[in-house]
């Protein structure tokens, strides 16, 4: 391959370093009215009466919309960007009489200046009726304080939800006699972990966009994931026609999962919609933290069953899980806690069961790893306690277990193993690591000990049967082409390995490949980007898309020479006879030639979906110091190894694995979101939330082992998700060997630390 496994720059590259106007914010017309929200102080109340008489008398005010302007029996939506039917209930209204947490929306304020609208929202007097609320979420279930009470709550699948019991999702699965299993294992490992909700906190807020165009159609410009599915939601959520809503998508300044829901769109839309003038809302960073989509939290309850030789027989995995006020993405992020867990190894029986519960708290929703890390974090932790219990080398114990290619895994919906480099991704960080020198710890002499730990994981690519990618290709005068997609490049570079396989394909040069997406009036359609989907899915589009128009191009070169298709060959330049190659048409003459009285379009699209997800597999390994007095904790080193197929961009891929393992260091020990006794949260800045930052750490050293996946492009599979899920469990282990008390709930803090030490 000459253009495929090669590093090159992004294709946006100059433009976002050299700060050029590419972001959702640059490209807003300075007198748009700019739209603001008021929100609720109450974790469960109903708006009795707003008064926004006095507000609407400030000058520079264009317009105030409560819950009176919004049918309160009519259908409900979701802002879960999903493929449709949407697994998530149907819970949401516009705007809401009640609202169902601190944050919840209760006005929406239009004006031309944010002085003028900032005072509007002082202004508004709204008389509450307090109900109870609930904010535990163990204690949800069946609680006499129903979250959603109403009788027009909806769920489009069969999901086991219900409402009346503040029940948004519940499912058993099972494979083999779980019970009889673990009462023969010699060792059974039975712990419980807590991972709390964490915040993805992306450097660009939400911030969108809306106006008119010349159509009277609603046109939109956001920082979204999701096109196609943001305009199916907004006019869902504004009950008017998908036909008149367009939804484009500039640079996205990142976006880990926050983007996969529509956040900030519905209320600028909601606004232009209503005055036919151009509007924007842009989320401030205290919005970020108090309504946006954070991780779901979780509490996960593993029973593992071993051999006292180390064989790992059964595994029983139940999950609960908290998705807040709203069921954005409750169905769906629950199941990766155990699919994408428990197959990571060969058991003869496993059982996974969960409940994704109601409470009056933020809505939780998409975040990198979609539930994985939780469930990882889980069976991960008791594979390191079963280590210790059995005195075994935690890599020697993975090394007995874990899958391998060729294996159907029952707990992976029955699919097969088809690529998989797990094994020696295992060994390249025993070596990389100095494990044999450095496991468990080496005692300092300033009494500060430094500890390893290590972890194995597995995500997946792309939701099979479900997840559909397109791309469109088109030659141009002189030979050039575009390729248009749906997909949405956040920072990931897709753009650029999307670009890297038809310039492989075709043969040409890369930057021979313009790249336009996403539009949703002019992009062929494409689910989004998100699910790990991108490059495995829509890079398959993308290369039989390629083939495609190589086809054309070969038969309309084949008729400008007066020959069989079948007996011409494209280099890439130039399309010539087998048996003659001097007899020959350059590529720009073809793409002329197709302007004027031909019959063969010089353009393909090209749709693609998957029965299969192949999963790409990691291994990570921290070496960590920690200062049993103090507490503090100082992530040394932390060396990785990834099987992804093959990397379509080494550079970028490795760039995703370093980024996906710093945020997973910062769930594991300072990201932490928590609430007060009233249901408000206590993180609302960046003050207060830390997310840490590159120089918070050491060494991050990421290698690959290509296996070589069959079914995706050029053998690749996916990379965005797996890198953030083996910090949590072997951070964890290594303070473990250090302190020599297991923690169980995430973040580990100083304190919990320090107070381990006495």
């Amino acid at each position: 391959m000459k253009i495929v496994n090669q590093s090159y720059r992004k294709k946006d590259a100059m433009q976002l370093v050299t700060g050029q106007p590419v972001y959702t914010d640059d490209l807003v017309p300075n007198d748009c009215l700019l739209v603001k929200v008021l929100r609720s102080p109450h974790a469960n109340a109903i708006v009795e009466s707003i008064n926004t008489a006095i507000a609407a008398k400030v000058p520079d005010i264009e317009a105030i919309y409560t819950w009176e302007d919004v049918d309160q029996d009519g259908e409900r939506c979701t802002y879960a960007g999903q493929t449709y039917p949407e697994p998530s209930p149907y819970d949401r209204l516009l705007l809401d009489r009640h609202v169902r947490f601190v944050g919840d929306i209760v006005a929406i304020v239009a004006g031309k200046t944010e002085k003028a609208v900032d005072k509007a929202l002082s202004l508004i007097k709204v008389k509450y009726q307090l109900l109870d609320a609930v904010l535990d979420f163990r204690t949800a279930l069946d609680n006499p304080v129903l979250v959603h009470p109403e009788d027009t709550w909806k769920a489009n699948c069969p999901v086991g939800a219900d409402n009346k019991r503040n029940l948004c999702a519940h499912e058993v699965i099972e494979d083999g006699e779980v019970d009889k299993i673990l009462a023969e294992c010699d060792v059974v490992i039975d712990q419980t972990t807590h991972t709390k909700a964490v915040q993805q906190d992306m450097m660009e807020p939400f911030v969108t966009y809306c106006s008119i165009d010349t159509y009277g159609r609603l046109n939109i410009l956001s920082s979204t994931q999701i096109v196609f599915h943001c305009r199916r939601i907004i006019a869902n959520a504004l009950h008017i026609p998908k036909t008149m809503v367009r939804v484009v998508k500039p640079r996205i300044g990142g976006g880990f999962g926050a983007k996969q829901s529509c956040v900030s769109e519905m209320y600028p839309a909601f606004v232009t919609w209503k005055t036919k003038k151009p509007s924007k809302m842009i989320f401030s960073r205290y919005e970020c933290h108090i309504a946006s989509s954070p991780r779901h939290e979780m509490e996960v309850r593993v029973r593992l069953g071993a051999t006292k030789e180390g064989k790992i027989r059964a595994i029983d995995l139940y999950t609960l899980s908290n998705t807040g006020a709203y069921g954005e993405h409750g169905p769906t992020t629950v199941g990766l806690s155990g699919h994408k867990s428990i197959p990571l190894y060969r058991t003869e029986a496993f059982r996974f069961g969960f409940d994704v519960v109601y409470t009056n708290l933020q809505a939780a929703g998409a975040y990198r790893g979609y539930g994985a890390p939780q469930g990882i974090f889980a069976v991960e932790s008791a594979v390191n306690e079963l280590a210790t219990r059995l005195k075994m080398d935690p890599i020697k114990l993975r090394e007995m277990n874990i899958t391998r290619e060729g294996d159907i895994m029952p707990a992976y919906y029955g699919a097969p193993n088809t690529s998989c480099a797990l094994d020696r991704c295992l060994e390249q960080v025993r070596e990389m690591s100095g494990w044999e020198q450095k496991f468990p710890l080496q005692q300092l002499p300033d009494g500060k000990v430094r500890t390893m730990g290590v972890a194995i994981a597995m995500q997946g690519s792309s939701i099979p049967y479900c997840d559909v990618g397109g791309a469109t290709l088109k030659i141009n005068d002189e030979g050039h082409y575009t390729l248009l997609i749906g997909a949405a490049d956040m920072g990931t570079g897709c753009d650029t390995v999307l670009a890297q396989m038809a310039a492989e394909v075709l043969e040409c040069d890369y930057d021979n490949i313009t790249v336009f997406g996403a539009d949703t009036d002019a992009s062929p359609y494409d689910s989004g980007s998100y699910a790990s989907s991108t490059t495995y899915v829509t890079g398959k589009a993308t290369e039989k898309c390629a083939m495609k128009l190589r086809e054309q191009i070969c038969k309309l070169g084949a008729e400008l020479l007066g020959c069989p298709a079948d007996a011409v060959e494209f280099d890439g330049k130039e399309v010539f006879e087998s048996a003659a190659p001097e007899t020959k048409k350059t590529l720009s003459e073809i793409a002329y030639a197709s302007q004027f009285g031909h019959m063969v379009p010089l353009e393909a699209t090209e749709t693609h979906t998957s029965p299969l997800s192949p999963p790409p597999y990691m291994v990570g390994a921290a070496e960590v110091e920690v200062d049993t007095e103090t507490g503090e904790v100082k992530v040394l080193e932390f060396d990785a190894c990834v099987d992804c197929g093959t990397p379509i961009n080494p550079n970028l891929t490795r760039v995703q694995a370093e980024g996906g393992l710093l945020q997973g260091i910062g769930m594991t020990l300072t990201e932490n979101v928590t609430y007060d006794r009233k249901g408000c949260p206590e993180e609302n800045s960046l003050f207060q939330y830390k997310i840490p930052a590159r120089n918070d750490i050491g060494h991050i050293h990421v290698e690959f082992e290509n296996s070589y996946e069959p079914n995706g492009p050029f053998g690749a599979k996916s990379i965005g998700e797996v890198v953030i899920n083996t910090p949590l469990p072997a951070v964890a282990d290594a303070i473990y060997h250090a302190t020599h008390k297991r923690f169980y709930e995430l973040p580990i803090t100083r304190e919990q630390i320090a107070l381990a030490g006495q």
